[in-house]
């Protein structure tokens, strides 16, 4: 992948305000896009991350709500 589409887990954590660990936690249930870089760094794309920080910014407390409850029977 371009390294101009990729961003490291860490730079999504501080982007998305959230720990690391739940940057993996994202990737797993499919709202991040794991990518790696030409280096081969595990990360994510810059668009799934564009998205997510707006899919937060604009999400109802309701969907949250669902979205965590989807989420964590997913992990069960």
């Amino acid at each position: 992948m371009d390294d101009a589409e990729w961003l490291s887990q860490h730079d999504a954590a501080r982007q998305l305000g959230v720990a690391v660990i739940r940057i993996g936690a994202l990737v797993a249930c499919g709202h991040l896009a794991a990518a790696e870089n030409r280096a081969g760094q595990a990360g994510v794309t810059i668009t799934s991350v564009q998205a997510e920080k707006g899919w937060r910014e604009t999400a109802s407390t309701w969907a949250k709500f669902v979205r965590l409850l989807k989420d964590s029977i997913s992990f069960l």
